[in-house]
């Protein structure tokens, strides 16, 4: 879920995956009821912890607050919360829980301990990247497009509460910065530059252009004259006298005293503990005890695997040259290049899903009720984002959203479309957020989990699925699915190689070109998304290739017995649970099934 919500306030994302109630074999409510009523107050202390979280979900009880993550107070409540919820679980031996508690008692350890341990390193020195981080997420709530709610004169003042709990977290997250710069763990100098056009960006003061103020150019209709006044008097307020000063501030901080700090290094391993702060974060995106050397030989044998694929698509489209004058080929081809305006992008991503819709249900016996949309990547960031999803409300009121990023039409290149929408759309994360978001058997707590492991690699394992649905008729489209494959095999070698073997940013960029046809620019921006989150880009590859095993194993074990809609439910009903916990699952749906 880039993938996916580009936000880490905690370790948690906000994404969610499962399967609809009318099939679900989870059933939480046969648990006892002291151990449903725990995981429901860990839940809602959660949502208090982090009311961004909630909004998200589509529960508008805290949308007027921002707490500041950054503090040492705020700080002491996450961890009493989280070391108090491990203990509890002591209270609920295994075999008096039944099996869906008995998931839910694994996926809430994990969840504790893995946060817990997220708290021995300094995450909070680096609060501000290119990429992940709060302050890219609040522009697109500020922008009135979000999950933030603008329909009441409620909601806009709760708003402009929101922002002053904002505007204290900036001033933190400067200091944070200072204190990184004396203990030397700061971010690249390459980063930096790259955030500083975002923040410069707000310091516009032309009100009518600035992306705080779009609430105010779109008032509902049934707003009084004499609210739209005091609205509009409120916003020009804030804005000019609060929002624009806090971002010029930390504009001139960045470009100034913290890009002469910044490191020339590109890996994790610079700074203090960097080697245990990356073996760390391999667990929390992988969800597997999986070694930094274990998976960059992983992928580098994927590499290899993926590029004897494509050597045959070069091969049935008649292309003369090597591998590397094919991608050359595919990145520059005018006739992969076709469109003049941004909508028309967003138009074949749209009659792609038309071209697919008759063979979903070959796959998959149940749909989200959740509507669905395709819309461009917000200007403020998009030279700089990735595509992403970003999941529709608990309630299914607000549509999960495909953004797509289209700096310049004319460059857009279609040759990964279909595949792209499969991961980031349909049945991709659309399918495996609005699921689990429409399951009522599944406990609250596991519809707003997040591990890259499963959701990416969910997402990952859908883009193998383009022939079955009726896609990749055209070689060019299934060496795009290919060149995604390979993007991810790519990750294994170059996340590895920059945080844990001492590559530098520029030999992970090279190590790119020549093995994949993405864009140059396009690689650069990929590289330098690994630098601002390390292993984060592991959990793609290494949750696919788990999740096909399964299936391979599913069919080989059951035979004709195998039902592909079946065994699709067994992985998506359980929700974002550790991979390990997935496995258990559904080695025991292979030995019932039998």
């Amino acid at each position: 879920m880039n993938h996916k919500i580009i936000l880490i306030l905690l370790t948690l994302f906000t994404f969610s995956c499962s399967n609809d109630p009318a099939t679900t074999v989870e059933n939480q409510k046969d648990s006892t009821p002291a151990f449903n009523k725990m995981l429901d107050e860990y839940y809602e202390e959660g949502l208090k912890l982090n009311p961004i979280n909630a909004t998200t979900a589509g529960d508008n009880r805290y949308d007027h607050l921002f707490p500041n993550f950054l503090s040492d107070e705020y700080q002491q409540k996450l961890k009493t919360y989280y070391t108090s919820y491990l203990e509890k679980l002591e209270k609920y031996p295994d075999e008096e829980l039944s099996e869906s508690a008995q998931i839910s008692k694994a996926v809430l350890r994990w969840d504790t301990e893995i946060n817990l341990d997220n708290m021995n390193f300094p995450k909070d020195l680096f609060p501000i990247d290119q990429m992940w981080t709060v302050n890219l997420m609040i522009g697109q709530l500020a922008s009135g497009a979000g999950a933030q709610p603008f329909k009441t004169v409620e909601d806009y003042n709760k708003w402009l509460q929101r922002l002053d709990g904002y505007l204290d977290w900036m001033s933190s997250a400067a200091s944070k910065m200072k204190e990184g710069i004396e203990t030397k763990q700061v971010l690249p100098k390459s980063l930096i530059v790259k955030i500083l056009p975002q923040l410069e960006a707000l310091t516009n003061e032309n009100i009518d252009d600035h992306l705080f103020y779009q609430p105010v150019k779109n008032f509902p209709e049934s707003f009084s004259a004499e609210e739209k006044t005091a609205l509009t008097e409120s916003y020009n307020n804030v804005i000019t006298k609060k929002v624009i000063p806090a971002y010029r501030n930390l504009h001139n901080f960045m470009s100034n005293e913290y890009l002469a700090a910044g490191r020339t290094s590109s890996g994790i391993d610079a700074i203090p503990n960097g080697d245990k702060f990356y073996n760390h974060q391999i667990k929390t995106y992988t969800t597997t005890n999986m070694t930094a050397d274990e998976i960059h030989q992983l992928g580098l044998s994927e590499v290899a695997r993926i590029l004897s694929e494509m050597e045959k698509v070069k091969k049935e489209v008649g292309f003369e040259g090597d591998i590397k004058s094919f991608f050359d080929h595919v990145r520059n081809s005018k006739e992969l290049m076709p469109f003049k305006n941004p909508q028309e992008v967003i138009d074949n991503f749209n009659a792609i899903h038309e071209r697919m819709k008759p063979q979903i249900a070959r796959l998959f016996d149940v749909k989200p009720k959740t509507p669905f949309e395709v819309r461009r990547t917000e200007a403020f960031r998009e030279n700089s984002a990735s595509a992403e999803y970003n999941p529709g409300s608990v309630d299914g009121t607000r549509p999960g959203v495909f953004y797509t990023p289209i700096p310049d039409a004319t460059k857009y290149n279609t040759y990964s479309d279909e595949s792209l929408f499969l991961h980031e759309a349909i049945p991709g994360h659309h399918y495996q957020v609005s699921l689990v978001q429409e399951n009522l058997d599944l406990p609250s707590f596991r519809k707003t989990l997040w591990y890259s492991g499963y959701g990416e690699g969910w997402a990952l394992y859908c883009e193998s699925l383009g022939k079955e649905l009726g896609l990749y008729t055209d070689p060019y489209q299934y060496f795009g699915m290919l060149g995604m494959e390979m993007h991810r095999a790519i990750r294994l070698v170059v996340d590895t190689g920059i945080h844990a073997k001492g590559w530098s940013r520029e030999r992970a960029i090279q190590y790119s070109l020549d093995n994949e046809a993405e864009p140059e620019e396009g690689i650069i921006s990929e590289i330098e998304r690994y630098m601002a989150n390390p292993g984060q880009a592991l959990s793609y590859k290494i949750g696919q290739l788990k999740i096909r095993a399964l299936r391979n194993k599913a069919e080989k074990d059951l035979g004709e017995k195998f039902d592909i809609q079946q065994f699709h439910n067994q992985v998506l009903e359980t929700g974002c649970v550790p991979l390990a916990v997935l496995e258990n699952k559904i080695n025991n749906w292979i030995i019932s099934s039998k």
